[in-house]
């Protein structure tokens, strides 16, 4: 095993797809038995972030679910397909509804994860139990960082995100407090080899609605005006307070304005990438928050 594959020893799942709507195959987890957890995850991640998380559920007696967004992870890339914010909530619906036919569950969101899965959540509150926010949002903003703009350009953007892998090669800079290992590094490079592969890492950036006329603003919008829907479901926020993205206003919003009843908790040593600053503490949190 190179030192480029080192990482497989820390994701040792069985994979699963299932094929959606549009015919692509999109990559998942599920491990373990009991109550399930779904976590989904945003940009430029994927289900590899969650890793300590589902080995410690399983442990724990969770079923660990966690999908891989079209165009990331092990999920197919497709060059023509409509990377838009409903796209990826109806992907996920059919997932577990049609696929995995699950009754109930709940929620573990982080980055985009949170507008995709907040937007299947008030499609079908009935069906969540608990909910874990993570340095997310799922409600319109026009709080966005000057370096996202940057990789939302057509051209400027697609050399940098795409042909330098930079939206990646920088998350894995800035978006954790400390330095991550070689190992963990690689896991988040692996599905992002090449110029095809890095399709989503852009169009997740360039559907960050900020204007009206945006093809997904109506859709968080509308998911924005739901989120009431979710306030007598338990709620735990998780933030890493260094997050130049998803900064505390992000945090103080979810807690003054949509969830003032939920279970907060921030963390100064941790950023973006809060699971691999401190899963030391953000983890058993999160496993007894659960009982």
């Amino acid at each position: 095993m190179t030192s480029n594959d080192n990482w497989r020893s820390l994701y040792p799942f069985q994979s699963r797809y299932q094929s959606t709507a549009d015919g692509h195959r999109q990559h998942y987890l599920d491990e373990g038995e009991g109550f399930p957890l779904v976590m989904v995850h945003g940009n430029p991640t994927w289900s590899f972030m969650f890793r300590q998380v589902i080995q410690a559920g399983t442990q724990a007696g969770r079923r660990c679910i966690a999908p891989d967004h079209i165009g990331c992870g092990l999920s197919d890339k497709p060059q023509d397909w409509p990377y838009h914010l409903e796209k990826h909530i109806d992907n996920l619906e059919q997932l577990l509804d049609r696929e995995l036919q699950l009754p109930q569950m709940d929620l573990l969101l982080h980055d985009w994860g949170g507008g995709i899965g907040m937007g299947y959540a008030t499609r079908y509150p009935e069906k969540i139990r608990r909910i874990i926010l993570m340095n997310t949002a799922a409600y319109l903003s026009d709080d966005c960082p000057k370096r996202i703009f940057l990789v939302r350009c057509p051209f400027l953007g697609a050399f940098l995100v795409r042909g330098l892998n930079a939206f990646v090669e920088m998350a894995l800079i800035m978006a954790p407090a400390k330095t991550l290992p070689p190992a963990v590094k690689a896991g988040y490079r692996f599905p992002y080899q090449n110029y095809r592969d890095r399709i989503a890492t852009q169009r997740f950036a360039q559907d960050i609605p900020l204007h009206p006329s945006h093809p997904s603003w109506k859709t968080l919008q509308e998911i924005e005006s739901r989120l009431p829907l979710l306030q007598e479901h338990r709620i735990l926020l998780c933030w890493g307070e260094k997050d130049f993205c998803f900064h505390m206003r992000f945090f103080e919003r979810w807690k003054t304005e949509f969830f003032p009843a939920a279970e907060a908790h921030s963390f100064p040593d941790a950023s973006h990438y809060l699971l691999e600053d401190n899963p030391q503490e953000i983890i058993p949190l999160v496993l007894d928050f659960l009982q």
